[in-house]
């Protein structure tokens, strides 16, 4: 059971004309046709996007070292403050739920290298008992928001009395590659920030249920994980020595008609529905033409990629964190008792997560 959602908002805000005028000036000399490359910027249909940094220390050119020292210290920082949000948030809950009353916390990131990872970093910052169970999953880039709450779903299902958080943070802009002038870093530019949430979810028997604002309350019904094979050059990193390059492959549509569509469907009739009979969308908006793709593959209204799209515009592309406000969204509209929604992200690997959710009277 999904009972709260906690986010924090990024120091800097950018708005996409200036983020097109930042980049004209950093690949301008490096592309003579820069000007037929900067509507890309428009096209992306962002408005504005969040990050962790002024806009100026991404001119300097930043080392990986640097950038790398600069995630790990904005991350514990970043996330303590959506943990705090996600635990005493007074539009989800009734009182405040402690630290000691978390059993595990699931760190999902993408965008930075920690050894410990951060989530032990924040047990010295926040009161978690010293017996709360670390689970750091790493890697699964745009994924990472569904593929975190399967793998709490799945714990929960076997500690049903247990309440887990999901911390998801993506410092997308300190893997900018101030020498990079590819197609792919100038697209990254394009459409990916930084993002920080937290999720709170409990098992089906767990006392903190009672504590529930919501009427109702979403259910993790079943989850699928698919992997597609020999397909590592669709999306991902390279990494040099000066940090993390995006790969980021222009055959991502195409790939959610031809292999996410039967993918989905036998996801589907697995639980005996059919994409009709979905209520709610709630699919990572990897880009405009991402959400379209999805559109036209299960034969869906575009009002029901309408939430998918606002966020994207509000808060670009968060990575990993981007379907948990897109989740927080739909939550807070308040969704109908019976409700079924289906949950669906894509990442490196290249790979689908996909969950079915149902929502549930709450206690």
């Amino acid at each position: 059971m999904i009972l709260s959602i906690g986010k924090h908002l990024l120091p800097h805000c950018l708005h996409q004309s200036d983020a097109a005028a930042f980049a004209k000036k950093q690949f301008g000399d490096h592309f003579r046709d820069i000007d037929r490359l900067l509507p890309v910027f428009q096209s992306a249909e962002i408005d504005t996007r969040y990050f962790a940094m002024p806009l100026d220390w991404y001119s300097s050119g930043p080392s990986f070292e640097e950038k790398n020292e600069r995630y790990i210290a904005l991350s514990v920082d970043f996330a303590t403050e959506a943990i705090k949000d996600c635990l005493n948030n007074s539009f989800y809950l009734k009182r405040e739920i402690d630290c000691s009353e978390v059993a595990a916390i699931f760190f999902v990131s993408t965008t930075g290298i920690s050894t410990p990872s951060i989530e032990a970093r924040i047990m010295n910052v926040l009161p978690f008992s010293p017996h709360t169970k670390r689970i750091p999953l790493w890697g699964l880039g745009c994924a990472g928001g569904a593929s975190g709450l399967s793998r709490a779903s799945e714990y929960c299902i076997a500690h049903p009395e247990e309440a887990v958080l999901i911390v998801n943070v993506e410092l997308c802009s300190l893997t900018f590659q101030h020498g990079d002038y590819s197609k792919s870093n100038l697209i990254g530019t394009a459409l990916f920030a930084d993002g920080v949430s937290c999720m709170l979810v409990t098992g089906e028997k767990s006392p903190l249920l009672q504590h529930s604002k919501m009427n109702n309350i979403p259910a993790i019904i079943s989850v699928r994980s698919t992997l597609m094979k020999d397909s590592e050059d669709v999306m991902g990193w390279e990494v040099s020595n000066q940090g993390l390059h995006v790969v980021f492959s222009k055959s991502i549509p195409s790939i959610v008609s031809t292999w996410l569509e039967p993918n989905v469907k036998e996801f589907l009739t697995s639980q005996n529905k059919v994409p009709e009979e979905i209520d709610y969308f709630i699919a990572h908006p990897g880009g405009t033409k991402v959400l379209t793709a999805y559109e036209e593959a299960l034969g869906l209204e575009k009002s029901m990629t309408n939430i998918s799209r606002e966020v994207l515009r509000q808060y670009g592309n968060m990575s990993s964190v981007t379907i948990v406000y897109v989740l927080d969204q739909f939550m807070r509209k308040g969704c109908k008792t019976g409700a079924s929604g289906l949950m669906a992200a894509l990442g490196p690997g290249f790979c689908s997560e996909l969950l079915l959710l149902e929502w549930k009277e709450g206690a």
